[in-house]
């Protein structure tokens, strides 16, 4: 069974750090780049909001009987697109996210600030997005949150 609690209160989480990078997104792209302060807190709460993202992905699918695909990342995304708790559309967008998080984690050196700047000016709104679908999959499923 979902835990309506659980889930909730990544979506906070996920919330706040959304919010610290919308401001970050305001910033003009040279005060941003020279700051490495900025930089490294974008970094940061990317990565955090991307975890989040598979967490809960991971929670929805594994406790709606579908474990054999909460294992990676990729598999997490197109396993929410499958059982309806996200469109196609923002399942091909968490495709590139499982992805993004894993270049992250793996091969950070690579991970330059301006592509985080690109990120955080065109890109924000798809996890807005996935807030919003996960919060109308879970009212459609009898769970309301606030």
């Amino acid at each position: 069974m979902l835990n309506l609690a659980l889930i909730e209160g990544r979506l906070v989480s996920l919330s706040s750090y959304l919010s610290i990078l919308e401001e970050l997104s305001h910033l003009p792209e040279e005060e941003f780049l020279s700051d490495k302060t900025k930089t490294g807190a974008a970094e940061s709460y990317l990565r955090r909001s991307l975890e989040v993202i598979f967490d809960v992905g991971r929670h929805i699918l594994a406790k709606s009987g579908h474990v054999e695909l909460a294992g990676e990342y990729k598999s997490i995304a197109r396993g929410l697109e499958r059982i309806g708790a996200v469109d196609a559309q923002l399942g091909a967008r968490l495709v590139q996210m499982a992805g993004y998080r894993n270049r992250m984690v793996h091969i950070y050196s690579e991970v330059t600030d301006e592509e985080l700047y690109a990120i955080l000016t065109e890109n924000l709104a798809d996890v807005r997005e996935f807030i919003r679908q996960v919060r109308e999959f879970l009212r459609k499923q009898g769970l309301e949150g606030p």
